[in-house]
């Protein structure tokens, strides 16, 4: 039989989010933002001459553009090779009407001069597409009914663990976000401490804001840390094993490119790599969550939680009836 391929298409635009947010940030660190002061064209044209900030700027929007070609054509693959899930469709369509909505909300960006909220809020609705596409691409994956779900009895605390890191990351995704917005990522030039202290004094709001910003980021490492610790020694087979270890790299990893994007000034490195590792942790976490509605180990899982593929259309059977005893995301096609 011939392979799906909205899988792999639901994954790419995974990726290509991914890329659009690190290109979103860099747009916004090196000053580029209004670089084009009118939308949809740029200086009256749709080709104009990719220089300086037009460079990046213009570049954002064709990268958003074809994200918005790619969604429709995986979305147009699920309806034409039916998905595993009946709502796998319905959700595919949301994501085209969130992309739609991301669109306008580029365009009023720019055409009202970056207000704090809008801005924030176009950050915040790209987080949740990529959530969004990261639940479908982990649930239409052709390994999802091969054992890849937690061992049985660790599935309820682990995505109880990872969905509050996964809410506490898009908390946090917006909260940095107003941090960039409202220009307070300099509100506390010192690091470790906040204006020479440990709990600075809250004179200004901007000061307020981005130390709840670093407290946020605290309290996430060590919700990721505990999600990491389920994953890694509950977790019950390797790629459970080996997104706790990951999780746990990208978030600290991610506090320490907070506290270099301050020592540094906010320069245009760290700060865009800083965006990045928080939507990557963010999509980690979601493809975890998700994961542990996924069939689990069977008794062919070795002494080590592994799990030994069962070949042929018996396994596949199996597992896809596990799927349904355990989890929410039922009736299958």
């Amino acid at each position: 039989m011939k392979r799906n391929q909205h899988p792999r298409a639901f994954l790419f635009t995974v990726l290509w989010t991914l890329g659009l947010l690190y290109l979103g940030s860099v747009v916004h660190a090196t000053g580029s933002s209004l670089a084009c002061p009118d939308w949809p064209t740029c200086f009256g044209t749709m080709v104009p001459e990719m220089t300086g900030g037009i460079f990046w700027e213009h570049l954002h929007r064709l990268v958003a553009g074809g994200l918005i070609l790619l969604f429709s054509a995986a979305t147009y693959l699920a309806f034409r090779e039916t998905p595993r899930f009946p709502w796998v469709t319905g959700l595919a369509l949301l994501g085209i009407g969130l992309l739609l909505v991301q669109a306008v909300l580029g365009g009023i960006t720019v055409l009202f001069r970056l207000p704090d909220a809008v801005s924030t809020s176009h950050l915040g609705l790209a987080f949740l597409f990529l959530a969004l596409a990261t639940v479908l691409s982990t649930v239409t994956a052709d390994s999802w009914a091969s054992g890849i779900g937690p061992a049985p009895g660790a599935a309820t605390a682990l995505r109880r663990t990872a969905l509050v890191a996964a809410s506490l990351t898009f908390l946090q995704s917006l909260v940095g976000a107003a941090v960039r917005h409202t220009d307070a990522g300099m509100a506390c030039p010192d690091v470790p401490l906040c204006l020479g202290e440990w709990i600075p004094p809250f004179q200004h709001g901007l000061v307020a804001l981005h130390f709840g910003h670093r407290v946020l980021g605290i309290l996430l490492l060590i919700t990721v840390l505990l999600t990491g610790h389920l994953a890694f020694w509950k977790g019950g087979n390797r790629r459970l094993r080996r997104l706790g270890v990951v999780v746990s790299l990208v978030a600290g990893t991610q506090v320490l490119l907070g506290f270099l994007s301050v020592h540094y000034r906010l320069a245009v490195v760290p700060v865009s790599i800083h965006t990045l590792l928080a939507a990557s942790l963010l999509a980690l976490l979601v493809a975890l969550a998700g994961l542990t509605w996924a069939p689990g180990p069977t008794s062919d899982a070795g002494r080590d939680g592994s799990v030994s593929e069962v070949p042929g259309e018996n396994g596949a059977a199996a597992g896809a009836t596990a799927a349904e005893a355990v989890h929410p995301f039922s009736a299958p096609r």
